[in-house]
């Protein structure tokens, strides 16, 4: 019995019609065996693949919604702080942490709505994703990167060619801004300016007479952010005060920049 049993499974071992049990040798050998080997395994790879595409994309959402995110200057508007195509780390964790924006701190965030074409942020399934994941194939509305300069409850007043008061004293910015504000700016109906390239019309937040004429003071829960570079900058004293709610980190490490090689004068032959 035992001999019989050796002589049968050697034979099926040997049987070259059962082609997975031994190495391909011919070509359709191998297709035989990458077919085969297709039919076992797809369903596994499938498996795999969606669950590692699933942990990734949680990992990164949790990654850029509570610690951090990179981010890129695509203007000169905070120059010369910050130089077009800087790399930038934002972390969020201070402000998910209860931390308040303090004055002076450099933060990115999501304009208002007429900034953005009078449509505030979509909240679409895909929109919604982009913001999340920040990934290149998505849609996602987007962000500005500026100073905080008035905190909530702070009289803001701007003289041209001087520089921004706060509460009344002169905000000390020498170590920082390009150029001293070519504008005044003394009530809420000065706020107002052109809203980029693509918007003509000009733009007045506090056109009307019930609120021109009031002193600018930061609303609870809002900042009065301004670019360094003044008098190019798409900024609060052209679209007034941003909401807090709107924040999406603060800039804490600036991680490349492009250096200009030097230039030297041409050897005399």
């Amino acid at each position: 019995m035992n001999n019989k049993i050796d002589s049968s499974t050697s034979e099926t071992k040997n049987n070259p019609d059962t082609g997975m049990n031994q190495s391909p040798k011919t070509p359709n050998d191998w297709v035989k065996y990458f077919i085969q080997y297709v039919k076992d395994n797809f369903k596994g790879f499938v498996r795999e693949t969606v669950e590692l595409v699933v942990v990734t994309l949680l990992l990164l959402i949790v990654i850029r919604w509570a610690l951090a995110e990179a981010r890129y200057i695509p203007s000169g508007s905070m120059e010369p702080t910050l130089q077009v195509g800087d790399r930038l780390l934002i972390e969020k964790v201070s402000l998910r942490l209860g931390r308040a924006p303090r004055r002076g701190d450099i933060m990115v965030f999501y304009p208002p709505a007429a900034v953005l074409g009078g449509k505030d942020l979509s909240y679409d399934p895909l929109s919604v994703l982009g913001r999340l994941t920040g990934l290149p194939m998505l849609h996602y509305e987007n962000a500005f990167i500026k100073r905080v300069i008035g905190l909530p409850g702070d009289h803001i007043r701007i003289k041209a060619g001087v520089g921004v008061f706060i509460n009344g004293e002169l905000l000390d910015e020498s170590s920082y801004i390009k150029a001293a504000p070519d504008y005044d700016l003394n009530v809420l109906g000065d706020i107002g300016g052109i809203l980029g390239d693509s918007m003509r019309e000009y733009y007045r937040p506090f056109g009307d007479p019930e609120h021109a004429n009031e002193p600018v003071i930061v609303p609870p829960g809002h900042l009065f952010m301004m670019g360094d570079n003044r008098n190019n900058s798409l900024d609060s004293h052209i679209w007034g005060f941003l909401d807090q709610n709107r924040l999406i980190g603060r800039s804490c490490l600036l991680f490349w920049r492009i250096f200009e090689p030097p230039s030297y004068k041409k050897e005399i032959q």
